[in-house]
């Protein structure tokens, strides 16, 4: 697909970048950039990762790179793959992340998700990420938003069986909109049991600078967690809200 017939984003950069951060992008980010396949074939997780790692996190819209760097500690065998639209943000990462041999874990995709996600092939990823998306509040920008049930079948094609996709954010409005594209769709269970289940960040779940001002201002995050069936079970489920 082409991204000139999608919007979800403002400008790409803000404040001009210090020296210190352009010096960053430059030394390290072409080894670290994914670049899309000029025909229109898949992107083998073997190019981006060498070897593959045994596990493969994906974040769309990584912000300040927190969240990524939070996940990459302690985790060796883990791979993350962050797609981020500002450069201000690319940069934040690549200061937090560790130099070799960590950066081999790490791939950056600069643009739209969604041209990445279509490039990829199914069941890649055990966990994905889309945290605090720009909500969009007015009526006609709606079609903006990241979550839309294109895109949600998108995001069940690229889970592995059983993987989970993380969604926040702190807009009431997105919030209803979220759950009636995600609580609907065939291939995905809601992992929830009550409300504390979704009001209250889980301990593997680490807090972003934007969750800390939402919540400085008054506004109260969801946290919302859903597992892909299996694809041996794909069917309709009966219940919504069925545990884990």
């Amino acid at each position: 697909m082409s991204s000139g017939r999608r919007n979800i984003y403002g400008r790409r950069h803000g404040r001009p970048l210090r020296a210190t951060r352009r010096a960053l992008l430059e030394e390290r980010l072409p080894a670290l950039q994914i670049a899309l396949p000029e025909d229109d074939g898949r992107l083998q997780v073997s190019a981006l990762f060498d070897p593959p790692p045994p596990r493969l996190f994906l974040e769309i819209g990584f912000g300040g790179g927190e969240h990524l760097a939070w996940h990459a500690a302690g985790q060796p065998d883990l791979g993350l793959l962050g797609a981020e639209y500002f450069m201000t943000g690319v940069a934040s990462l690549l200061q937090q992340w560790p130099e070799e041999p960590d950066s081999a874990r790490l791939r950056i995709y600069i643009g739209d998700a969604r041209d990445l996600m279509d490039r990829l092939t199914d069941a890649l990823f055990d966990k994905i990420f889309i945290l605090f998306p720009d909500p969009w509040p007015k009526r006609r920008h709606h079609k903006r938003r990241l979550i839309q049930p294109a895109t949600v079948d998108s995001l069940v094609r690229l889970l592995k069986d059983r993987g989970e996709l993380r969604f926040a954010t702190d807009d009431p409005g997105y919030l209803a909109w979220a759950l009636a594209c995600l609580t609907t769709h065939p291939q995905l269970r809601w992992q929830v049991a009550g409300p504390m289940d979704w009001r209250r960040r889980p301990a593997d779940w680490p807090p972003t600078r934007y969750e800390e001002k939402a919540l400085a201002a008054g506004r109260r995050p969801a946290y919302l967690r859903f597992r892909r069936l299996a694809r041996s079970s794909e069917a309709p489920r009966t219940d919504p809200a069925e545990g884990r």
